[in-house]
């Protein structure tokens, strides 16, 4: 019998979960009697205006007016919109937020200036515009008495530099500050900062011994200033960000074994995964052994990983005692790793065996192991892996021909891949036309002309692209046009990609669409989306924001169990009227997880069972300062605002993820759910539970 809602304890399940991630809430606090109807419509105001991208004026002035507003939320709401916006031209109105009197607004304003300096022409700002984002962020640093504001701007500190003088001052700064700083949000900021600062500019510009020292410091669970007690819950995600900084310089520098001994027997299992990963081919034998029978699935996963770096005569023995692991994910990706293991007759065996087996593969969660079994066979021993392709092509499951189609890829097999052209199911064609494309080129130009009439968006991009430079352009010219026009016609914001993989073709061919030749559809302006067009933001309203709150959403998974999310409708209010009112529409009843990538993401919620197809209209970015951590529940995007309701979640901790892709929910419960989740597996329902 389902539990009824009790908004008091999912807050608190919240609070326990902020506190132990060290994740800073953005507004976690009930309303003040001060939230009256008159800055609730204000707030209303600027998010109506933000979600238009504040095309005009008016627009613009009415956020602008929300960051003077006496009470708190409205400030936050109008100073986070201004980031949002990620226009240069507005850092000069988010500037005075980092004087506002409450510290959350002023750490909201400084992640606003580095959100401002994001977007997709980061390129074109003046190094002056830069240099003024950080010479304000450190005379705030300077004189800051709040932690968690303090961690804000290391943080964003991290991301804004763009020239080699820049990221060598915030490599000054940040190191400096790490000396002085001893509180979790701070640590946490500068683990942040120097974790952003390395993976951008590692190759250009390498971290400094002072930093590299910090990173290693910081993986120790007391930290050497001893200002904070030896308790390993309390500085956890500092520890997983100074991994992550080290594994992303692994080209630079070497961890010391001190670190590395520290890391892999950190009582906390992502610690200890990224120990496996920033080992590399470093790590002695005995490290990677130790990974390799870790009691949590993802630490062996990223031994098995490290392995592969070291060559086949480590990954292959490895691999195959792995494909006897009691956890699902742990023996998908061994199967995968022995694709190099063709000298190892022990592997093929093993290959062979599972490839042989599809007793149980016309069940919906037992094909996985003999379709990754296949394209690891095809690689390791093409001979079998050709004898044992018959029995997949003419499967009832659609994803066992898809996986042959891969497989015909690597073998080469034109013939499969010509027949697999023409399944009635699109990802299938879409992976044997792919695989066309790669062996036979232009050979198999008419098979490409023939995938324009299906509807699928996968397959008419990957067809498009495989007849860019086609010698027969008389026969594809005329078929490029028809699938363009129609999709035109469709009106569709997500079939964008396949738009535009026609229009390139097009291009190269001589011929030209409407739209490359000046023309816009059904009123749309540039960088404008048609949702936006069409007025979709006259939806948002105070009742529904009110409704959604304080809700969380249970989502069924059939075969597997239930995982509950918060949402974080104070934090990404569009993203989620948009997710709630399709999960009770039944929008995702039936959809399926479509995308298990281990360590990393699931992905579902399309329609089409691929990243192509979604709902019809996109929906805009709602990037803000909720990181991306294990639990956080995304919108998957190719390109900014260009979201269409898919879901995925983090299966851990992801930073460059941040500030690139919307989080509008935290699992709450349930997350060794979402850790059994395989590919093709149907999301039974989603049931939006509010107070």
């Amino acid at each position: 019998m389902p539990r009824t809602f009790n908004a008091k304890a999912a807050k608190n399940r919240l609070l326990c979960l902020v506190c132990a991630l060290g994740v800073l809430p953005q507004i976690v606090t009930p309303a003040s009697a001060q939230d009256t109807p008159a800055p609730r419509a204000t707030r209303l105001a600027i998010l109506i205006a933000e979600d238009r991208r504040a095309p005009t004026p008016r627009d613009l002035a009415t956020i602008r007016s929300g960051t003077r507003r006496a009470d708190p939320e409205t400030a936050i709401v109008a100073v986070r919109a201004l980031g949002r916006l990620e226009r240069p031209a507005v850092v000069p109105d988010i500037l005075p937020s980092l004087k506002h009197p409450l510290p959350e607004v002023r750490a909201e304003a400084a992640n606003a200036l580095g959100q401002a300096l994001a977007g997709p022409k980061r390129a074109e700002i003046p190094a002056a515009t830069t240099d003024g984002v950080i010479n304000a962020l450190i005379a705030r640093l300077n004189v800051e008495a709040e932690s968690s504001v303090r961690g804000a701007i290391c943080e964003t500190l991290g991301r804004v530099p763009s020239t080699a003088e820049q990221v060598q001052r915030v490599d000054n700064v940040l190191v400096t500050a790490a000396a002085h700083e001893g509180s979790i949000d701070g640590r946490l900021g500068i683990a942040g900062g120097l974790e952003a600062l390395v993976r951008l500019h590692r190759r250009q510009q390498p971290p400094s011994e002072g930093a590299i020292g910090t990173l290693r410091s910081m993986v120790a669970v007391t930290p050497p200033n001893g200002r904070l007690p030896p308790d390993p819950s309390r500085d956890v995600r500092v520890r997983r960000l100074a991994l992550e900084a080290l594994a992303a310089a692994e080209a630079l520098v070497v961890i010391d074994q001190a670190t590395l001994d520290r890391a892999v027997s950190d009582p906390d299992p992502q610690v200890r995964r990224l120990a496996m990963r920033a080992a590399g081919d470093r790590a002695t034998l005995e490290t990677l052994t130790k990974g390799l029978t870790d009691s949590a699935a993802m630490v062996r996963i990223e031994a098995l990983r490290a392995m592969r770096v070291r060559g086949a005569d480590a990954v292959c023995p490895a691999a195959v005692l792995a494909t006897g692991d009691s956890d699902p994910q742990v023996v998908l990706f061994a199967l995968d790793q022995l694709a190099v293991c063709g000298a190892s007759a022990d592997a093929v065996a093993v290959l062979e065996r599972v490839v042989d087996d599809l007793s149980d593969a016309g069940k919906p969660r037992s094909w996985h192991r003999a379709a990754h079994a296949l394209v690891a066979l095809a690689s390791a021993a093409p001979a079998r892996g050709t004898a044992a392709l018959g029995q997949f092509t003419g499967s009832r499951v659609w994803q066992l021909r898809m996986y042959a189609a891969r497989a015909a890829s690597t073998l080469k097999d034109r013939a499969v891949l010509e027949k697999l052209a023409e399944d009635e199911d699109d990802n299938v064609r879409e992976a044997a036309v792919d695989g066309l494309a790669k062996i036979a080129g232009h050979d198999a130009d008419a098979v490409y002309v023939r995938q324009l009439t299906r509807k699928g968006h996968q397959v008419l991009r990957v067809a498009a692209a495989a007849l860019a430079g086609t010698p027969n352009p008389d026969a594809a010219i005329p078929a490029l046009k028809a699938a363009h026009q129609r999709l035109v016609a469709e009106g569709h914001d997500n079939s964008h990609d396949a738009r535009a993989a026609i229009e390139k073709t097009l291009t190269t061919l001589g011929g030209q669409t409407s739209s490359q030749t000046g023309g816009q559809t059904r009123g749309q302006t540039r960088g404008q989306t048609r949702a936006q067009t069409r007025g979709q933001t006259a939806s948002l309203t105070v009742d529904e924001l009110r409704r959604l709150a304080s809700a969380r959403a249970r989502v069924t998974i059939r075969d597997v169990g239930t995982f509950e999310l918060v949402l974080f409708t104070q934090e990404a209010p569009a993203t989620v009227l948009r997710f709630a009112r399709l999960a009770e529409s039944g929008y995702y009843n039936g959809l399926t997880f479509h995308r298990v990538v281990p360590n990393f993401v699931i992905q579902g919620g399309s329609p089409g069972a691929n990243e192509y197809i979604g709902d019809a209209m996109f929906m805009r970015d709602e990037v803000g300062r909720w990181p991306h951590v294990r639990g956080a529940a995304g919108i998957s995007t190719r390109g900014r605002d260009t979201g269409d309701a898919q879901i995925f979640v983090d299966l851990v901790d992801s930073p460059r993820l941040n500030h690139d892709y919307t989080v509008f929910a935290q699992v709450l419960n349930g997350i060794e759910v979402v850790d059994q989740i395989l590919e093709g597996d149907v999301i039974e329902r989603i049931e939006i539970l509010t107070p």
